[in-house]
């Protein structure tokens, strides 16, 4: 069968494409737009389901390094970090598809598109796939998003060595239990200020390869088949090239849950006329059906075929392996002691540091309880969306690996996650875990959920579907803690959680909290070198932490006041960007106010360059997480962030930074949704977290400010 042009490698990849798309029949052709595409053996073109996941590691199909889920992981604020974790994804990726391949498996979860990362705004704690983005802001996630997709698609100028996806595209957070349902009426200056910038970045900075499409409709239209999110701006504003695929089921929704449908065929006829290439779920089958009533043309299905098979020749699957680079990555690189190491570090730099009282680091010879539902609890280690992991270690483990077997620790679980219809009574395992913290001298209290409580529509969690009603501490953990507390022992909190948690009287009470999200399979490791002082913690949130639910927006309103860093008014708990160290830094920044010229942000124009001077005045060697933020003068956000990098500096050492602003950083968005610099007196907030009053009071150091006056 290489005597077909589409196998021949000298011809350009289009040549090829349209070669293969015009022996397929129109059946064959309805089929291949399904995720689980058959084999065409006359043609020697092998099964393919392109439903794979690769969130924070190659997840569903067996053994594969599980990285912090994206939660965790956004907040390392670590890009470049961020991108050779992808890139080890994806060497495992490859690895595990040329092992499947070599056995002839082209099941689910065994190919080479992957369905991540998730690029959502987490608008709402109560979402129960919060923990699968990168956070509230869209700058975070896009940038973030960027540096996961270089990594996971590789840099060979030939081959992808991975399909990423980004999804859910767009204005998608949530409520779980309407998203087949629901419309999202919102104006086009909060979709383009907020909902937008991240997959636009996507598309125009990392050249994402595919684009998943939300369940819910967006002001009418359901996102899988919408003029405005698929034509108008992503392939129209943005010359997105690459395939749509929809969520899985989500066609179906068209008829049964959007109702824009009176059947199935007419759904899969929408669906490709608007431009949705590639359907999760056998609803395009109904094309056939479709093409004989007339509702669509074999022309419109190919347009489809195009796009959807030009990925899979950019991963060279119809090419000879030996000249496929990625094809001799072997399956010993699962899993490997180098894939190992990385995740550790990853997991160090996830890890936020988010009170000290001093009691932390601990020293060696300390007596340690280990208490709590989550101190040997290996699912809030994996989050969701997940391998099986080769090596874990859970709190306990991590402690007792890095301590050794002889140390005095005690451990206790002293209280369910929550309290089911079977178990015993909440305050049941409450007088052990007091038992245990006097004999100690330090209680170590590992609290929080784990994906079995927040996630996806479908999960059988204690609320009934994948979201939280509150955003309080569940009432078994609540006993638990009140308990430890009266006991008056020494306490550090470690809270692994997907999602911003209302744990004002821990924040009171403690000596120390941590906030660990959920750390992978390294992450009781990473854990017990921050408790012990082997590293300085420079972790960030991605998310704000919340006083109460009450303060929170109605769930279902999508709409940005009252939310987020950027437009709440309330005082947070914990804010966004907030996070402290074991060290501590010292900026020096320009005193003169700096000007540029208002223009067309498409222009080619100078960046704004200021020069920091970053002094590490404390006595241990340690990262800085320089975060800059821009306040524009007309009304929108408070300010927001524009910039931001990791920054190692040994003690008393000085580096010097040239932080280079692009002019879109001072761009805002009209009520239109047109992006424009406009002139005025511009803020730049330079430091280790954002400019608000609780931040200064938490971290006791004000954030510096350098003035640029933008002219006509």
């Amino acid at each position: 069968m290489s005597e077909f042009p589409f196998r021949d490698r000298s011809l350009p990849l289009e040549r090829r494409g349209e070669d293969l798309i015009s022996r397929f029949t129109p059946e064959e052709k309805a089929y291949q737009l399904c995720n689980s595409a058959p084999a065409v053996p006359r043609l020697g073109v092998p099964a393919y389901n392109y439903w794979n996941e690769a969130l924070h590691g190659i997840a569903r199909a067996g053994t594969a390094t599980v990285f912090p889920q994206a939660i965790g992981l956004a907040a390392m604020f670590n890009a470049p970090l961020l991108n050779r974790v992808a890139a080890a994804i994806s060497d495992e990726g490859r690895a595990k598809y040329n092992e499947f391949q070599r056995q002839g498996d082209h099941g689910i979860y065994k190919g080479l598109t992957f369905w991540s990362p998730n690029i959502n705004i987490f608008r709402d704690p109560r979402w129960g796939r919060g923990h699968e983005t990168y956070g509230e802001d869209p700058y975070l996630t896009g940038t973030l998003g960027v540096a996961f997709i270089r990594g996971l698609q590789g840099e060979d100028p030939v081959h992808l060595k991975a399909a990423a996806c980004a999804k859910h595209f767009a204005v998608h957070s949530g409520p779980e239990n309407l998203r087949h349902s629901m419309d999202v009426e919102i104006g086009d200056q909060e979709l383009y200020e907020t909902y937008l910038p991240a997959f636009e970045m996507a598309v125009r900075e990392a050249h994402v390869e595919s684009v998943m499409g939300a369940y819910n409709a967006v002001n009418g239209e359901p996102c899988n088949a919408s003029t405005q999110l698929i034509g108008k701006i992503l392939r129209g504003e943005w010359g997105f090239a690459g395939h749509v695929v929809s969520d899985c089921g989500a066609i179906n929704d068209f008829h049964s849950g959007h109702r824009v449908t009176g059947s199935p065929a007419e759904s899969a006829a929408l669906g490709v006329r608007n431009g949705c290439d590639l359907c999760c779920g056998g609803e395009y089958r109904r094309l056939i059906q479709a093409l004989e009533q007339g509702m669509i043309t074999e022309q419109e299905i190919d347009v489809c075929l195009r796009r959807v098979f030009m990925t899979r020749f950019k991963l060279g699957m119809f090419d000879e392996p030996a000249t496929v680079s990625y094809a001799a990555i072997p399956y010993e690189t699962v899993g490997c002691p180098e894939h190992r190491e990385l995740n550790r570090e990853a997991a160090r730099q996830s890890m936020v540091l988010l009170k000290n009282n001093g009691i932390l680091p601990l020293k060696r010879g300390v007596k340690l309880a280990v208490i709590g539902p989550n101190a040997d609890h290996k699912p809030a280690l994996l989050g969701n969306y997940n391998g099986t992991p080769a090596y874990n270690y859970t709190p306990l483990e991590g402690l007792r690996k890095y301590l050794g077997e002889e140390y005095p620790l005690f451990y206790a679980q002293g209280a369910h996650h929550v309290r089911g219809a079977n178990e015993a009574h909440e305050s049941d395992g409450v007088s052990e875990a007091i038992s245990v913290a006097e004999r100690a001298d330090v209680t170590v209290l590992c609290i929080g959920l784990d994906a079995n409580l927040e996630g996806e529509e479908g999960l059988n969690n204690a609320y009934g579907n994948g979201d939280k009603p509150h955003i309080d501490l569940p009432a078994a953990q609540q006993k638990l803690v009140d308990a430890l507390i009266a006991a008056g022992k020494p306490l550090v909190a470690v809270l692994m959680v997907g999602s911003a948690l209302a744990v004002c009287d821990v924040d009171e009470h403690a000596d120390a909290v941590i906030s660990a999200f959920y750390p992978g399979e390294q992450g009781g490791l990473a854990l017990a070198q921050l408790l012990f002082g082997d590293y300085a913690p420079a972790g960030r949130l991605p998310v704000t932490f919340y006083r109460t639910t009450d303060e929170l927006p109605p769930f279902e309103e999508y709409a940005m006041k009252g939310r987020t860093y950027r437009f709440m008014e309330n005082e947070p708990l914990y804010p966004f960007g907030y996070g402290l160290s074991y060290t501590s830094f010292k900026y020096d920044l320009p005193q003169t106010t700096l000007t540029a010229a208002a223009g067309d942000i498409a222009a080619e124009s100078a960046p704004v360059t200021i020069p920091v001077s970053l002094t590490n005045t404390g006595g241990i060697d340690g990262d800085e997480t320089v975060q800059v933020y821009v306040k524009a003068p007309v009304p929108g956000p408070k300010y927001e962030l524009k910039w931001f990098a990791r920054i190692p500096v040994k003690a008393g050492a000085t580096a010097n930074l040239e932080i280079a602003l692009p002019p879109k950083a001072f761009s805002t968005v009209d009520e239109t949704g047109a992006r424009r610099i406009l002139p005025g007196a511009y803020t730049i907030y330079i430091g280790g977290s954002q400019p608000d009053k609780r931040s200064q009071e938490l971290t006791g150091q004000a954030v510096g400010a350098v003035e640029l006056q933008i002219a006509n």
